[in-house]
């Protein structure tokens, strides 16, 4: 299937924190990413929740989308996203419901059903809650009730938040999420960044079992990739390699700072751990300008995608700047064609 017009391009950040960097130099390269990303074009900059994470500063969400919406004009801001059952709904909707007034029109609230973090991590944040996940659905429908106007009666109200209308979606990496995003008519993101490989079928019932809603009259499909792009493939194949050495860390359950990049990444994994980390970051486009312009073509035609998500874990910000710039200006390439 292809696109005959350019889709939107948007960004996700998980604000890494290189080693030897601390979480504030984190946020101060997020915001000056973000600046950037506003002026280059970028439509949507989003910002996911991870908890015990060393190498990911992004944990308090919904704080840090104040402090990138402050430091830009018109950039849609999100999460990519909240993970629900972390949270009561109430909370989520009245901290975005703070977010839209003070940014009005640029909010968007995604949402995810995983912990984003890992077993004990998940008790710690969820001891007020049953653990029952099942209930996401329900929460995602309150959810919605918070962001509605208000119904006679209606005995708890979001302040602010109440009738504010802001889009939620869900994300997701399985085939669950596509199912509800469906079912309730909301637009849909898959996180074919690491979990690329339900990405097909996810898309295909999620179009096909749509229902239009009052939030959305036809699907709209997001799909979130990888792009590591350099002057030269050698220099994106070179800082890529931060990027594989963070998911050989996570397999090995010993997750920290974004690695400096390595010349040689196959001294560094076993041929199963190899085989793993490629499988999970098969949706990566890495390369020069001629290969990702190629690799993202590709994409789009293949997957019908109404948006890409850039994902890019740079260890040098001057290089990931650069990444996002080529990626952008790819996009340029891809309009005049059409």
């Amino acid at each position: 299937m292809q696109k005959q017009q350019p889709i939107a391009f948007s960004v996700l950040d998980l604000s890494p924190v290189p080693l030897g960097a601390n979480p504030r130099q984190a946020f101060d390269n997020s915001l000056d990413l973000a600046r950037h990303a506003e002026q280059w074009g970028y439509h949507r900059y989003w910002m996911a929740e991870h908890h015990n994470m060393t190498g990911i500063a992004s944990a308090a969400t919904s704080v840090l989308l104040g402090y990138i919406a402050g430091g830009t004009r018109t950039l849609r801001i999100g999460s990519g996203g909240v993970m629900l059952p972390n949270h009561s709904p109430l909370v989520i909707a009245e901290q975005f419901g703070t977010l839209e007034t003070l940014y009005p029109g640029r909010v968007d609230l995604g949402l995810g059903r995983a912990p984003g973090t890992d077993q004990r991590t998940m008790i710690a944040l969820r001891r007020h809650l049953s653990g029952d996940v099942d209930s996401f659905p329900n929460d995602v429908k309150e959810l919605l009730a918070y962001f509605d106007d208000v119904k006679p009666g209606q005995p708890v109200q979001a302040v602010p938040g109440q009738g504010l209308h802001i889009p939620i979606w869900l994300l997701g990496s399985s085939l669950y999420s596509a199912q509800l995003a469906a079912a309730l008519g909301l637009p849909f993101a898959f996180a074919s960044h690491f979990a690329p490989d339900l990405l097909w079928q996810a898309l295909k019932i999620y179009r096909e079992k749509f229902t239009p809603s009052p939030y959305l009259d036809q699907p709209y499909a997001m799909v979130c990739i990888n792009v590591v792009a350099a002057q030269s493939e050698r220099d994106a194949r070179y800082h890529f390699t931060s990027m594989q050495q963070q998911f050989i860390n996570l397999r090995r359950g010993r997750p920290g700072p974004l690695p400096a990049p390595v010349e040689d990444i196959a001294a560094l994994w076993s041929p199963g751990e190899q085989y793993g980390v490629e499988q999970a970051l098969s949706l990566s486009v890495v390369g020069d300008r001629a290969t990702v312009r190629k690799g993202l073509q590709s994409i789009i035609d293949q997957t019908g995608a109404d948006e890409l998500m850039i994902n890019g874990q740079i260890f040098d910000h001057q290089a990931r700047l650069a990444s996002f710039d080529i990626a952008m200006d790819v996009r340029a390439e891809l309009q005049s064609a059409s």
